[in-house]
C-alpha cells in the first residue's frame, strides 16, 4: 500500500483540508480512500458519483466522534439508542470533552473500550470506523467534513455545515467525489408538522406556489462592525494537552486566548459565526424543499428594513429573494404567527400554510379539512433524523438533508446575508457560482484562512 494511504496526514491535524473551502476540490476522482494528490487548482465536480462500497457489516455500523459537546451529546444519546451502532472512539482538542464522552460511552456498553484521541487525524486513520458524528464548533464543520469525506467516512454533521459560499461548494463536491453518505443536523426534515406543510406545497394543494417564507430569528450585525472586534482581554493560554487553543481556532484568524470565547462568547464574533445560518440552515432548507428548489438557489437578493451599513445590530429586517421560476423566498425575523421557533410559511394561489416547532399547523380557511389531528406536539425529531441517516448508510440512498441540498441551502443563506451586509440588491449566477457585476460581493463568497490552513494546503497529503 502506498505511503499516502497509510497516513491521513503527514504534518498533523487539519493542515491539508481547510483550504479546500476556497475552491472546488482539486483531487482527481478516486475511491473512498484518497490517492496521491494532484496539483492544487480549481476543478469542476466529476460528472457522476463514485460508488463507495459499504465496508461494515450490514447489522453493525462502527462510529467515531469528533468534537462532541452539548448538542453533540444529545446526538450521541440518540445514536447509542440504536442497536446497529457501535461507538468506539472520540477525538477532541478538549481533555474534559474527551473524558466526558468516553465515560458516557463506557457506561453505556459496560466496558472501558472507547478510545480517546487529541488529534482527529489519528481517529480517521482507523479503517474499522465506518461513520462519524461531527459536532465541533461551527467553523470546523466544513473543513472536518471535507477531511472525513476524503478519508472515506460517512458522517452526521451538526449545522451549519459550512461558513461560506465556497466552503459549501467544496463540501458538496467532496462528498459527491468520494461517494459518502452525509447528513446535516437539519432535523426538521423529519418532523411531522414541517413534512405536512411541505407536502401541501409540493402536492399542489396550495395552487401555484408564489412564495416560501423562512424565519431567520436573529438580528444581523453590520458589515462595518459585524463582530470583527477582539475586545476580550488576553489571558494565559491553557496547557494544549488540556485545551489546545491553536487548534480550537483552526482556520480562523488568530486572536489572543480568553476563556470567554469557547465558553459561549464565540457566537458574538464574525470569525466564529455563520450569520443567517444560525437559523436559516433549518428554515431555508424547508423553504427550498417546499419550492422544489433544493438543487439550486435564488438568483436575486434584496434587503429591506434597516440600514445595514454602520454600527450596531439590525433587529428587524426582511430579505426578498427570487428563483428563476418566479417563486419568492422571503427571509424575515418578524411577523410570525407564534407557532414556535424555526417557523415556515408557504403561500400559493389557492391557500397558505404556516408551522413551527410547537407542532401546530395553521392554514387558510379553505384547507382546514386537510389538517390532521396530530397537532401541538412539540418534540425534537433528532431520533427520527438519525434513524434515516443510519438507513441511508445501509442503502447508500442519500438522506433528505444530504450534502447537495445542504450546500444549496447554505449558499442561498450566505448570498442573502451578503446582500444585507452590502445593503443592496444582488444578482446571482448559480451556474458560474458568482454574483453578476459585483466584485465586492464576490470577494465575500469565501473567508480567509490563517497558516497552516491556507489555499495552498488544498493539495492534500492524505
Amino acid at each position: 500500500m502506498a505511503e499516502a494511504d497509510k497516513k491521513v496526514t503527514r504534518r498533523g491535524f487539519g493542515k491539508a483540508v481547510a483550504g479546500a473551502a476556497a475552491a472546488a476540490p482539486s483531487l482527481a476522482p478516486g475511491p473512498a480512500k484518497a490517492q496521491a494528490p494532484a496539483p492544487a487548482k480549481p476543478a469542476q465536480p466529476p460528472a457522476g458519483p463514485i460508488v463507495r462500497a459499504y465496508s461494515g457489516m450490514v447489522d453493525q455500523i462502527t462510529f467515531g466522534g469528533i468534537g462532541i459537546g452539548g448538542r453533540g451529546m444529545y446526538d450521541l444519546r440518540q445514536l447509542l439508542g440504536d442497536d446497529r451502532v457501535r461507538f468506539v472512539a472520540i477525538a477532541d482538542i478538549r481533555e474534559s470533552a474527551r473524558e466526558n464522552v468516553k465515560s458516557y460511552v463506557d457506561r453505556h456498553y459496560k466496558n472501558n473500550e472507547c478510545k480517546m484521541y487529541r488529534d482527529p487525524a489519528e481517529l480517521l486513520e482507523r479503517k474499522d470506523i465506518d461513520a462519524l458524528l461531527i459536532t465541533t464548533s461551527d467553523r470546523w464543520h466544513g473543513p472536518m467534513a471535507i477531511w472525513a469525506a476524503q478519508a472515506g467516512k460517512d458522517m452526521f454533521v451538526e449545522k451549519p455545515g459550512a461558513m461560506s459560499i465556497m466552503e459549501s461548494y467544496a463540501l458538496a463536491d467532496n462528498v459527491r467525489r468520494y461517494g459518502i453518505v452525509y447528513q446535516s443536523g437539519a432535523q426538521r426534515k423529519n418532523q411531522f408538522a414541517f413534512e405536512f406543510a411541505v407536502g401541501l406545497a409540493r402536492s399542489g394543494k396550495l395552487g401555484r406556489l408564489l412564495a416560501v417564507h423562512a424565519d431567520t430569528a436573529i438580528g444581523l450585525g453590520t458589515v462595518d462592525e459585524g463582530g470583527h472586534s477582539w475586545w476580550p482581554e488576553e489571558q494565559p493560554e491553557p496547557d494544549p494537552l488540556v485545551f489546545d487553543w491553536d487548534k480550537w481556532l483552526g482556520p480562523c484568524l488568530w486572536r489572543p486566548y480568553n476563556s470567554w470565547y469557547p465558553n459561549g462568547g464565540r457566537g458574538q464574533f464574525w470569525d466564529f459565526h455563520a450569520g443567517l445560518l444560525e437559523w436559516a440552515s433549518h428554515t431555508v432548507a424547508m423553504a427550498q424543499w417546499a419550492a422544489d428548489m433544493e438543487h439550486t438557489e435564488p438568483i436575486e437578493y434584496e434587503p429591506e428594513g434597516g440600514e445595514f451599513r454602520g454600527d450596531g445590530l439590525i433587529q428587524r429586517y426582511t430579505i426578498h429573494c427570487r428563483y428563476t421560476n418566479g417563486v419568492r423566498l422571503i427571509l424575515r425575523n418578524h411577523s410570525w404567527m407564534g407557532l414556535g421557533s424555526c417557523s415556515s410559511r408557504f403561500e400559493g394561489t389557492e391557500g397558505w400554510v404556516e408551522t413551527g416547532d410547537s407542532g401546530n399547523i395553521e392554514v387558510s380557511p379553505n384547507l382546514k379539512s386537510l389538517v390532521p389531528t396530530r397537532l401541538g406536539r412539540r418534540y425534537d425529531p433528532t431520533n427520527e433524523h438519525i434513524r434515516e441517516f443510519l438507513q441511508s448508510i445501509r442503502s447508500r440512498i442519500p438522506p433528505r438533508a444530504n450534502a447537495d441540498v445542504t450546500a444549496h441551502t447554505h449558499i442561498a443563506s450566505h448570498a442573502a446575508w451578503i446582500s444585507a451586509q452590502l445593503n443592496r440588491k444582488l444578482t446571482w449566477d448559480p451556474a458560474k457560482r458568482m454574483f453578476i457585476g459585483d466584485e465586492e460581493a464576490n470577494r465575500m463568497r469565501s473567508r480567509a484562512y490563517r497558516e497552516p490552513w491556507r489555499l495552498e494546503a488544498l493539495a492534500t497529503t492524505m
